[in-house]
């Protein structure tokens, strides 16, 4: 369930009630069939206006401010109804109010289920862990229970594995290494954020965890050996809920915290070195001048965008976008990555991911520049062949390829 982002604008749809005729339109039984105009004539008519825009942006940017003027402005049916009709209006909206009251409910309800839950998820988990860091090895029941599942060719595959013996003097393997790193870089929104200089810190993660607030809420832990980069045993990120429930009793998300990391000296991942020369006009002397400047890193996530202020339009969109896509990596990590870690691991869980809009834009983008490269190629074995035959038979004219 996806909750509200705070000071997210609402998408510029105009409400139903406000463009309701005040009278209902006269039925005649001598109305004219619509003309439909053809395609071409659409084609023509929607580039004729996008010329016209792309000459005047003015004139786009003033319908745009006359079309937002009209959102929620009520066409006058309401206030036309009758008396008795807008006290029935009235009494749907005190119904409704008792719907909300219920939603909130059954959110609030459904929160505690989820709590009752995890607390029974715990020991699973702690169990996991134990395997992944080596501590403890895995029961023949637990093995046999995840071999059940796979196929027949897997199954003999597995079974080879187990007939073979550590090479002589190889050092022996504890628990699965590199596990969480693992299990990220299959998660496509995580894998994003992780950059070649971050995986030498996250091959130290042994855990990530996920804990409920008193209050609506959720922390996740990340938790850590000892390594070269920070001292942190376990680096946390808070987020919290708004105390009123929004439209349908969703919990409406407000900020997030992050911990703040206590690097080690020259270690900062979130930051790089930039060198520069300066020269004196006086002395004509040179020197190198370093300066420190942000730069992406996974760790950036636990430093969360602030909500926006109203000062700047711009800024705050952007801010907007980035505390929706805090919020949504949160809710990956809790709803994904924890209960599921293993078939990250194994990146089971992808045929389990949904493509979304911009995913299929670029499969159908890398078929089309397929089809323009396979043509090209063609294109150029005919005239490689053309030429071949130039003096032997006469040039024919390549077939013509239509599409239905």
């Amino acid at each position: 369930m996806a909750e509200p982002i705070k000071n997210k604008r609402p998408d510029p749809a105009a409400p139903t009630p406000q463009n309701t005729p005040a009278t209902a339109a006269p039925i005649s039984s001598h109305a004219q069939q619509p003309n439909i105009s053809s395609i071409k004539e659409e084609d023509l008519e929607r580039a004729t206006a996008a010329s016209i825009f792309a000459k005047d942006p003015r004139l786009m940017s003033l319908i745009e401010g006359r079309l937002h003027g009209l959102i929620g402005r009520s066409s006058g049916y309401i206030e036309s109804l009758p008396a008795e009709v807008k006290r029935r209006v009235s009494g749907l909206k005190g119904i409704q109010k008792d719907h909300s009251k219920l939603e909130a409910e059954f959110q609030e309800e459904v929160l505690q289920l989820e709590k009752k839950y995890f607390a029974k998820f715990a020991p699973l988990y702690d169990q996991r862990s134990a395997i992944v860091n080596g501590k403890n090895e895995p029961t023949e029941e637990q093995v046999q229970a995840g071999e059940e599942d796979e196929e027949n060719d897997d199954e003999e595959e597995g079974a080879a594995i187990k007939e073979e013996k550590p090479a002589e003097g190889a050092a022996k393997v504890s628990g699965i290494p590199e596990f969480w790193l693992s299990a990220m870089k299959n998660q496509a929104s995580l894998a994003e954020m992780i950059t070649d200089r971050d995986e030498g810190a996250l091959k130290s993660l042994v855990d990530i965890r996920m804990e409920y607030l008193d209050k609506p809420g959720f922390r996740l832990i990340f938790e850590f050996a000892e390594n070269e980069f920070f001292t942190n045993k376990a680096i946390t990120k808070t987020y919290f809920y708004q105390n009123e429930s929004g439209y349908g009793g969703d919990f409406i998300y407000d900020h997030a915290d992050g911990d703040k990391i206590e690097w080690k000296a020259g270690q900062d991942l979130t930051v790089r070195i930039e060198q520069k020369k300066q020269r004196n006009k006086t002395t004509k002397q040179t020197r190198i001048v370093k300066k420190t400047v942000p730069t992406e890193s996974f760790f950036n996530f636990f430093s969360p965008p602030k909500a926006p202020s109203d000062e700047d339009d711009d800024a705050a969109s952007d801010i907007e976008d980035r505390l929706e896509l805090d919020y949504q990596l949160g809710e990956d990590i809790k709803e994904k990555l924890i209960p599921r870690a293993i078939d990250w691991f194994t990146g089971e869980a992808l045929a389990f991911e949904e493509l979304d809009e911009d995913d299929l834009a670029e499969f159908d983008e890398d078929d089309d520049e397929d089809d323009d490269d396979v043509s090209d190629d063609h294109d150029d074995e005919d005239e490689s062949e053309e030429d071949e035959e130039d003096g032997a038979k006469p040039k024919q004219e390549p077939t013509e390829c239509k599409q239905s």
